[in-house]
């Protein structure tokens, strides 16, 4: 299993982005990430130096919202509905994408989900409960 860490991740993302500036080819698995750090231009500046994404400090309570975990989840989304897996999230996210007329809103709604499975199955030491992860996208895609 994959398991990057935190400064793997980063600089995934800011060679990504760089490899895309300058017109290099991508591998399949970047040119999903550029998609979607094309989507949020906002993050660019965060992406342009490998040295600062590596220091930057990314605090929730400081308004400071982590462009690389936002953009892992886009990532991971996109992987779990190409491949459905957990079974059944394909046909919530295409529901739920259909409902909002935006596939990148329902993304948005459905990190949302992921962050709540796995902020219980971490408070409760428990493995991450894939079906109550579909149930709130369907949840959110009939509300």
């Amino acid at each position: 299993m994959f398991n990057p860490s935190k400064d793997e991740v980063r600089l995934f993302f800011c060679e990504t982005w760089k490899k895309s500036v300058s017109g290099a080819v991508l591998t399949p698995l970047e040119a999903i990430a550029c998609d979607w750090i094309q989507q949020h231009p906002e993050y660019e500046h965060d992406l342009t130096d490998n040295e600062h994404a590596l220091a930057a400090d990314y605090d929730a309570a400081k308004g400071k919202s982590n462009p690389f975990l936002h953009l892992s989840m886009h990532l991971s989304i996109a992987e779990q509905v190409s491949v459905d897996q957990p079974s059944g999230i394909r046909a919530a996210y295409e529901t739920l994408a259909i409902k909002l007329a935006s596939e990148h809103e329902a993304h948005h709604q459905i990190m949302e989900c992921l962050g709540e499975m796995l902020w219980t199955s971490q408070r409760n030491g428990t493995p991450p409960d894939g079906l109550a992860y579909i149930e709130c996208i369907k949840r959110r895609a009939h509300a």
